[in-house]
């Protein structure tokens, strides 16, 4: 097995685009210098999802989630970090070189990675048997032959064939090298009552179920037989990798141009999705036989808001249906329905008009969704007052699930005029049905508080779930050894809770500006000084006062941001970094100065001009070196290996506002890196207090412990009381510096 080298990872680091791999998979809008979209992490109607270009990050403000384009691949199509890297050099054709594995490395890939391998494998399988192998082309292939699909869908889709044999696929993965578990896991095989090992889509012609970034993780096969005691389609169980109310059939090969369009097509079946997409309909996309579900809905509204649902003419299929529709208002998505002539679904429609027909049908037939239920709910009642009612409070309970209240109002004139009823009335039934609605809503969430809270474990429950049972003869008093570590633990716990916010505050400065000048600091006795970044700054001040952090988290990314700015890579990148800056600065110096000889003939002015020339692009020159030092610890946190840290740094990095350009326009405005000299140390003097403050806790329960049990260790009381007064003046000490900022912080008991 092999791993990418660290040259091949840092340029694919360098080459992804933040906007660019986000806009694979959802449609952004520029505001301002950024860009903003649909979340793809969670369902949301308002865009909150944002994507710096600048920064080279995204993060949504309402989940949290987002990060560098490695993160952002690896959140959104659940990929290990080698994938999502393998999953950005394919799409830059950047080469990979690779080295051999450790064993350890070995024992990193992921049980997903494995999956998507013998997916992957299959459905090369599967394509091979169709147009290699004459049951393949004598079967398979005649099959979608008949059904009209050209050789150029086949590819498109990769449509396969899996031959009416018990184990071939089984064999033939074995035989390369594929474990039995993986074929087991995705479904592609399965043991029988007997033991026997078996291939799931023996004898059918096979659809691949892709991600929307191209994964294949799922599989739908047709039987060719006539026998009805044979499934006529058989498709992957859910898995790690599969969940089937996620995905939607023909989506990575539409995506493009329902962006373009901006409208997806929703149809039913597989054939329906091909067929459309040959005759020149590619913005179209099946829930491959399965009712419409929210995280389906989810998928569609990160490319568009506007979807058309297409029926057969079935009246029992299409009320079977509606549902959908629901779901689709819902999400505040706006819905068209069509209805295709009698007889006909999207497969043989497609198949029997041409492009430009399929088009013109399109735009002709499509109506709202009142006009179609009214059809198809009024269709046959007759002069029934009863039944017409029910109709009508169907209608109106779909009205009722838009969020938008002025899209509301005016489907409720619609529905109005449509059905003769008083907007008035309908207003109101809509505000009933919006109330019961948030009423039962609100009773689930406190059902689900509610167990939640009952599964909870008892406050008695001990802290450390290693520590020795409770002695068998008095099961109600712990040992005396217990109850100390239990009162360590809580401790250490209550004081972890309390100090988080100032150890985050001074990780955020590391992970922000890390490698960023702070001040000068002396080398010798000469006078001669050197600059000191900011997390050599924390580290140093830390270690003085052996300063360890509670939280591992931040301790890990403040030793992380150590590492970089301390690695010879930063020193080598600052000093390239720095010449093409010169260069720059020079090129700008001698353009200048060329332009300001030829256009002014003043001596005077033309050395006024020059000064002025240099301190510009001096300026320049010193801001460009800054920016680069900013960015350079955050940068490489946000495509680090490591989970939590990327996470943290995702986080800690994301600003949701941003300076109006009214504000900056004219005068300058005093950002957080100009008082890093100011706001840095005080962070730490921050966390120093807090710490004082938590000893000075500790110490006082100490002396209360040592009254209440009467114990007679006066010289204990003594160095306790003594320790509490030294602590009382360091935080005076402290309080100096701090000023009117310092406070009397409480931990909660």
């Amino acid at each position: 097995m092999r791993r990418i080298d660290r040259e091949t990872v840092q340029k694919i680091l360098d080459t992804a685009d933040i906007v660019e791999v986000v806009s694979d998979f959802v449609h952004l809008k520029r505001r301002g210098a950024n860009y903003i979209g649909l979340c793809p992490f969670h369902n949301e109607r308002t865009p909150s999802f944002s994507v710096s270009k600048s920064k080279g990050i995204c993060k949504c403000f309402s989940c949290g989630k987002g990060g560098s384009p490695v993160n952002f691949i690896m959140e959104l199509e659940q990929m290990s970090y080698n994938e999502a890297l393998r999953y950005l050099a394919k799409k830059y054709h950047i080469e990979i070189q690779e080295h051999e594995m450790s064993e350890q490395e070995r024992e990193e890939i992921s049980t997903r990675e494995s999956m998507l391998s013998v997916n992957e494998f299959a459905m090369r399988h599967f394509e091979h048997l169709l147009t290699d192998t004459d049951d393949g082309r004598d079967i398979g292939l005649s099959y979608f032959r008949e059904r009209g699909i050209s050789d150029a869908m086949i590819k498109r889709f990769h449509l396969g064939y899996s031959l009416d044999k018990r184990d071939d696929l089984f064999q033939t993965a074995i035989n390369k090298g594929f474990s039995e578990k993986y074929l087991l896991d995705t479904g592609l095989c399965y043991r029988t009552e007997r033991g026997t090992m078996q291939d799931r889509f023996r004898g059918r012609v096979i659809y691949p179920v892709f991600t929307v970034s191209g994964k294949v993780i799922a599989f739908g096969g047709r039987t060719l037989r006539k026998d009805k005691e044979v499934a006529k389609y058989v498709n992957s169980p859910e898995s790690s990798v599969y969940k089937k109310s996620n995905e939607l059939y023909g989506l990575y090969q539409a995506k493009q141009a329902i962006v373009k369009k901006d409208k997806c097509i929703l149809v039913e079946g597989y054939m329906d999705v091909i067929s459309m997409h040959q005759s020149g309909v590619e913005n179209v996309v099946a829930s491959s036989g399965t009712s419409l579900t929210e995280g389906q809905i989810r998928l569609i509204h990160r490319f568009t808001e506007n979807v058309t649902v297409i029926y057969d003419s079935d009246p029992a299929g299409i009320k079977a249906s509606l549902r959908g529709i629901d779901l689709l208002l819902a999400e505040g998505l706006n819905v068209k329905v069509m209805l295709l002539p009698e007889g006909d679904d999207p497969d043989s429609f497609a198949q029997s008009h041409t492009s430009s027909e399929v088009e013109a049908y399109l735009s002709e037939n499509e109506q709202d969704f009142i006009a179609f239920k009214t059809h198809i709910l009024t269709d046959g009642l007759g002069n029934d007052p009863v039944a017409r009612s029910k109709a009508i409070q169907n209608i109106v309970r779909s009205i009722s699930v838009i969020p938008d209240q002025i899209t509301r109002t005016v489907y409720i004139a619609e529905c109005s005029r449509v059905m003769g009823i008083s907007e008035k009335v309908l207003t109101l039934q809509v505000a009933k049905y919006i109330t019961e609605r948030q009423e039962r809503d609100a009773n689930d969430a406190m059902r689900r508080r509610n167990r939640m809270e009952a599964g909870l474990p008892p406050e008695a429950a001990p802290i450390d779930s290693h520590e020795p049972p409770v002695d068998i003869a008095d099961p109600q008093t712990p040992s005396v050894s217990q109850v100390v570590d239990n009162n360590d633990s809580i401790r250490r716990r209550k004081r972890m809770e309390y100090l988080a916010p100032y150890e985050r505050e001074l990780v955020r400065y590391a992970v922000r500006y890390g490698a960023s000048y702070l001040c000068d600091v002396a080398t010798d006795d000469q006078g001669n000084v050197r600059e000191m970044s900011v997390v050599e700054y924390l580290r140093q001040e830390l270690d003085v006062d052996d300063i360890t952090m509670y939280n591992p988290a931040y301790a890990e990314a403040l030793d992380l941001a150590y590492d970089i700015t301390m690695s010879p890579t930063f020193g080598a990148d600052m000093q390239a970094h720095r010449q093409v800056e010169e260069t720059k600065r020079s090129n700008a110096i001698a353009e200048g100065i060329e332009e300001i000889r030829r256009t002014t003939d003043d001596f005077q002015s033309i050395e006024r001009k020059e000064t002025e020339l240099h301190a510009r692009e001096d300026a320049v020159y010193a801001a460009a070196l800054d920016d680069f030092r900013e960015h350079y610890v955050s940068r490489a946190l946000l495509s680090c290996d490591r989970d939590n840290v990327r996470r943290l740094a995702t986080d800690m990095i994301s600003s949701r506002h941003q300076l109006s350009k009214i504000h900056t326009k004219y005068s300058h405005i005093q950002t957080e890196r100009d008082r890093l000299a100011e706001l840095v140390p005080l962070a730490v003097y921050n966390l120093k207090c807090a710490l004082v403050e938590c000893d000075i806790i500790d110490v006082n329960s100490e002396i209360k412990e040592a009254y209440s049990t009467h114990s007679d260790d006066l010289d204990l009381i003594r160095k306790l009381m003594i320790r509490v007064a030294e602590l009382n003046s360091l935080k005076k000490e402290l309080a100096k510096y701090l000023g009117e900022r310092i406070l009397s912080p409480r931990i909660r008991r």
